[in-house]
């Protein structure tokens, strides 16, 4: 975690996404899904986790999203890439979102 910029990490995360489909796989897997930047890797992903809500990492998995051609009016448009990460926790490691911080 020493080779990466203190401040890069803190932009790496962008927000956590809430949904139905990600609390279930928070509850199964013991993961939580994040909205990262798009250049984002996997070892600045888990170095970013593990200084922000002092947890441990087991491992992470990143997928890339297409956006959605969209219209608006009479023109197409279309919305912007994200890139999700899905961190995996170490046993016994918990994000509360709800309480802002670790458990």
């Amino acid at each position: 975690m020493s080779n990466f910029n203190q401040e890069r990490l803190l932009q790496v995360l962008l927000a956590p996404q809430i949904s139905e489909k990600a609390t279930f796989v928070a509850d199964k897997n013991e993961q939580v899904v994040f909205f990262v930047t798009s250049d984002a890797t996997k070892p600045e992903v888990k170095a970013a986790v593990e200084l922000l809500f002092k947890v441990q990492v087991d491992s992470v998995q990143i997928s890339n999203l297409k956006g959605k051609v969209k219209r608006f009016g009479r023109s197409m448009g279309r919305r912007k890439d994200a890139k999700k990460a899905f961190v995996c926790l170490k046993p016994g490691q918990e994000i509360n979102f709800a309480e802002g911080g670790a458990a």
